[in-house]
């Protein structure tokens, strides 16, 4: 049988949480002012990857794209059939938000394999961002 994908056949297996560590030291993560910043001066792409109860539950993140995420490689990679508009190229500064920080972790590694260089999380997730009080809108209503 063949090798899985990103690990050498003398490699051991690790536990999530090493994945997790070895994933996050590859690349900087975003605190939820930065990204905000980021996002309203035009320079970041905000991806909320959040599954719809939690969305309709806690609210959105005004100007996000919702993408959930057994879809994200396939909307946001610049080169695919089925990219969303907002997937301009590889360039592109991709800032993904999960609930907690952890999945959205996983996600960014994900597309910087996809060539998307620049792509991130946030830290802590959208509790994060709701917390340092930056804007949320109701979730009622809306549709990935």
């Amino acid at each position: 049988m063949g090798d899985v994908v990103g690990r050498g056949v003398d490699e051991r297996p690790v536990g999530i949480d090493e994945l997790l560590e070895r994933v996050r030291a590859g690349y900087e993560r975003i605190e939820p002012q930065a990204a905000y910043g980021a996002a309203q001066g035009g320079e970041a792409l905000l991806v909320d990857i959040r599954y719809a109860a939690l969305r309709e539950r806690d609210g959105l993140i005004p100007g996000a794209l919702v993408v959930e995420r057994n879809e994200l490689e396939w909307r946001l990679d610049p080169q695919g059939s089925h990219r969303a508009p907002e997937a301009t190229g590889h360039d592109l500064r991709v800032v993904v938000i999960c609930n907690e920080g952890y999945a959205s972790s996983l996600a960014a590694e994900s597309l910087r394999r996809l060539g998307l260089s620049q792509a991130t999380d946030l830290v802590g997730g959208f509790q994060a961002w709701r917390a340092a009080g930056l804007p949320v809108t109701s979730g009622v209503g809306a549709d990935a």
